[in-house]
C-alpha cells in the first residue's frame, strides 16, 4: 500500500514570523551556545584521548569546578552518568535540521567538528566502537546485570550521525555509523531469540528505526539482519492480539520501538509492520484517551484507559512522550491522510512542545504537571541534560515538518503556522505563503482584515498567497480542525467557495493556479474538556489551546460547564496592535485569571477545575 503523502524536504519550508519561529530561534541560539569541547567530553574520555585542545575536560579533576558549567557538562552528561553522551546525538540531529533549513555556516562548522571528534574516537578505539560509554555496559546487558539503557545511548549517537549525513551532507558521519553497525552485527551474532528478547526489554531507543533507515538508504543485507534481530516480539505480538500491554508500562521505552516498526513498513512494504503501528495507536490513543493537553502519561507510565482522575500530579506528561507520539502521528497521517492525526499533532504542539519550553530561556520542563497549584520545573543549559532536554532541542527544529504534505497533483495544509513553501507541481515552481492572522498568542494585524471586529475575534483567519511560474492545475487541501465551533468561510480571489463543514476533515480546492489568494476563517469557541472518569473536573480550552488558571491550589468554580462563557470572559483583550489571549472568571467568590498554558513560565497554575452548577 502506497502512503498517502511523501516526506517533504524541510529545506523547502521556511517559518515566517510567529510564535513558532520565535521558539525555533530561541532553540537555535541554545544549540549554538554549547561548546564543541563539552559536547565531545565523554567520547574523548572513553577513547582515552587527551590533548591541548581538550584540557578543559580535566579542569574539574585538577583544579575544581568553576561553578558556571563551562568547564564540563553535568547532570546526565556527567562523566559518572551511565548514559553520558546521549544528549550529543540529539544535539547533532537538531544541528543537522537547523543547517538544512538555514544553511547556518557557523553551526555547520561546529557540527562537523563534533563528527570529526567522534571519528577520531572511533579510530582510536580500533574496533568500530564510536560511543561515549564503555563496551562493558553491553556485556552487563547480556549478563542481565543492571545497567541504564546502553542501547538508548548508542542509538542517539548513531541517529545524530545519520541525520548529519542526511540533512547536513557530512559523508564521514555515515561512514562512522556504517562501521559502528558492524560492531552490532558481531555483538548480536550468537544470541538466541529469547536472549535478544531479554536484552530488548531494557530500553533500546529507536534502534529498529535506525536499522530500517539504513536499510532503506543502502539496501545492504546487514541492516535487514539487524532489523530482524531488533524486532520486539514481547511487545508486538500481544499488541497484534489486541491485548492492553501498555497500562502502567514505561511509555517512552515503547514509542520509539514502534517508530521502528513504522519505518520498517516503509522500507520493506510488509503489512505486518504497519499492523503493529496501527495496533499500538489503537491501544495508546483510541482505546485510552488523553488529558486535555494531549499527553497520556503520569510518572512516565501509560495511564489506564479513560481513568485519569487519580493520575493528576506533578509528573504528568513527560516531554519525550509528547515528541515521540507526535512523530508517530506524523507517520500515520502520511499513510492515511486522515485529519484526526493532524488534530492530534496540533493539540500536542501547543499544549506540550510549546508548553514545555520556557519562552524566555529556551529550557525544557521534563514533565508538565497538571495537578492543582502546579509549577513547571525548568532545566538548565549545562547542569541537567535529561532525556527530555534532548528531545527539546530536536522538537523545536521541525515545526515546519508538520505544516505541508505533498504528492503528485496535491498539497495538503495540515497545520496553520505562518510559513513559506517552495515546491513544484508538474515541474513548475510554486510558492505558497501562509499567514495565520490570529492565533491564541495574539498576532499584530489590521482589524479590517477580520471584518472590522471590535472585540477579540472568535475565529482564526488564515490567508494563502499562491504564485506559480506558469499556470498549473493541482489540488490544495486545507484542514478543518476538530475544534471548529461553526461553519467555516472560504474565499478564493474574493469569491465564496462552498465548504462541507465536517470537523477533522479537509476541504479540497482543485483549480488552475497562477497568482491567487485564499482566505479561510475557522470559527472557534471557549469550551470545556472534562476528565472521562470525573466529568465535573473540567479544563478550559480556547480552540486547540489549553488555558491555565493562575492559582496555587485546587479551586471550585460555579457555572454551566456546557457553556464556558458563563464562567470565563475575555480579560485585557487588546494592547496596541495585538489581541491578547487572557480570560478572567465571572461571578465567582474569588477572581481568577487564565492564560494559555504555553505562556506560563514560573507562575503557579491549575488546569482542571471542579465545576458546580449554580
Amino acid at each position: 500500500m502506497q502512503p498517502q503523502y511523501n516526506r517533504i524536504d524541510l529545506a523547502t519550508v521556511q517559518l515566517a514570523p510567529s510564535l513558532f519561529k520565535d521558539r525555533f530561534e530561541l532553540n537555535r541560539a541554545y544549540v549554538m551556545s554549547l561548546t564543541t569541547e563539552n559536547l565531545l567530553q565523554n567520547f574523548y574520555l572513553e577513547a582515552g584521548i587527551r590533548d591541548s585542545n581538550f584540557d578543559g575536560m580535566f579542569r574539574v579533576t585538577m583544579y575544581g569546578n568553576s561553578g558556571d558549567g563551562s568547564d564540563r557538562h553535568w547532570g546526565w552528561e556527567s562523566p559518572t552518568s551511565e548514559i553520558r553522551g546521549h544528549f550529543v546525538g540529539h544535539w547533532l540531529s537538531a544541528a543537522a535540521r537547523i543547517i538544512q533549513v538555514t544553511g547556518d555556516p557557523h553551526l555547520k562548522l561546529k557540527a562537523d567538528a563534533v563528527v570529526e571528534g567522534i571519528k577520531r574516537c572511533q579510530a582510536k578505539n580500533g574496533n568500530g566502537w564510536a560511543a561515549s560509554i564503555p563496551e562493558k555496559y553491553f556485556q552487563w546487558l547480556a549478563l542481565g546485570k543492571p545497567t541504564w539503557a546502553p542501547q538508548y545511548v548508542t542509538h542517539k549517537t548513531m541517529m545524530g550521525l545519520l541525520d548529519m549525513y542526511r540533512y547536513a551532507g557530512n559523508a564521514d558521519a555515515l561512514a562512522i555509523v556504517d562501521l559502528f553497525a558492524d560492531w552490532f552485527v558481531k555483538w548480536t551474532t550468537g544470541f538466541s531469540r529469547e536472549e535478544m528478547n531479554a536484552m530488548l526489554d531494557v530500553e533500546t531507543g529507536a534502534m529498529l528505526e535506525l536499522w530500517s533507515d539504513l536499510y532503506g538508504m543502502t539496501q545492504e543485507a546487514k541492516y535487514l539482519t539487524l532489523m530482524e534481530r531488533y524486532t520486539r516480539p514481547r511487545l508486538f505480538e500481544p499488541l497484534l492480539a489486541g491485548k492492553d500491554v501498555l497500562t502502567n508500562m514505561h511509555a517512552n521505552t515503547t514509542i520509539p520501538e514502534v517508530h521502528g516498526a513504522a519505518r520498517a513498513y516503509e522500507v520493506t512494504g510488509e503489512t505486518r509492520w504497519r499492523q503493529i503501528v496501527e495496533a499500538y495507536w489503537q491501544s495508546a490513543v483510541t482505546n485510552r484517551g488523553y488529558f486535555c493537553t494531549g499527553g497520556q502519561t503520569s510518572g512516565e507510565m501509560w495511564t489506564p484507559p479513560f481513568e485519569f482522575a487519580a493520575r493528576l500530579g506533578h509528573h504528568t506528561q513527560e516531554h519525550c512522550t509528547v515528541y515521540n507520539m507526535i512523530r508517530l502521528a506524523d507517520y500515520l497521517f502520511r499513510w492515511t491522510g486522515e485529519a484526526i492525526y493532524a488534530d492530534y499533532i496540533e493539540k500536542n504542539l501547543y499544549n506540550g512542545i510549546l508548553a514545555q519550553q520556557n519562552g524566555k530561556t529556551g529550557m525544557v520542563a521534563y514533565y508538565l504537571p497538571i495537578e492543582g497549584g502546579a509549577k513547571k520545573v525548568w532545566g538548565s543549559p549545562t547542569y541537567d541534560f535529561w532525556c527530555c532536554h534532548g528531545t527539546l532541542v530536536q522538537a523545536h527544529t521541525i515545526h515546519n515538518a508538520y505544516i505541508y504534505y505533498a504528492k503528485a497533483g496535491e498539497i495538503a495544509v495540515a497545520q496553520y503556522i505562518p510559513s513559506v513553501l517552495e515546491t513544484t507541481q508538474q515541474g513548475i515552481p510554486v510558492t505558497i505563503r501562509q499567514n495565520t492572522i490570529y492565533t491564541a498568542g495574539g498576532v499584530t494585524y489590521n482589524p479590517a482584515d477580520l471584518g472590522g471586529d471590535t472585540h477579540r475575534p472568535n475565529h482564526w483567519q488564515v490567508t494563502f498567497d499562491v504564485e506559480a511560474k506558469q499556470s498549473v492545475q493541482f489540488t490544495l487541501k486545507l484542514r478543518l480542525p476538530g475544534w471548529m465551533s461553526g461553519e467555516p468561510t472560504l474565499l478564493v480571489n474574493g469569491e465564496p467557495v462552498q465548504v462541507d463543514a465536517v470537523k477533522s476533515s479537509f476541504v479540497a480546492i482543485t483549480r488552475t493556479w497562477a497568482t491567487d489568494t485564499i482566505s479561510l476563517r475557522l470559527p472557534k469557541s471557549l469550551h470545556t474538556e472534562a476528565l472521562p472518569d470525573m466529568p465535573e473536573m473540567c479544563a478550559f480550552v480556547d480552540g486547540p489551546v489549553v488555558l491555565a488558571g493562575l492559582c496555587a491550589e485546587d479551586r471550585t468554580l460555579v457555572g454551566d460547564k456546557e457553556d464556558a462563557a458563563t464562567i470565563l470572559v475575555p480579560h485585557n483583550e487588546r494592547q496596541w496592535g495585538h489581541w491578547l489571549p487572557e480570560y478572567r472568571t465571572l461571578g465567582q467568590a474569588y477572581g481568577l485569571r487564565f492564560k494559555p498554558l504555553f505562556d506560563v513560565t514560573d507562575e503557579a497554575y491549575t488546569v482542571y477545575f471542579q465545576i458546580k452548577a449554580q
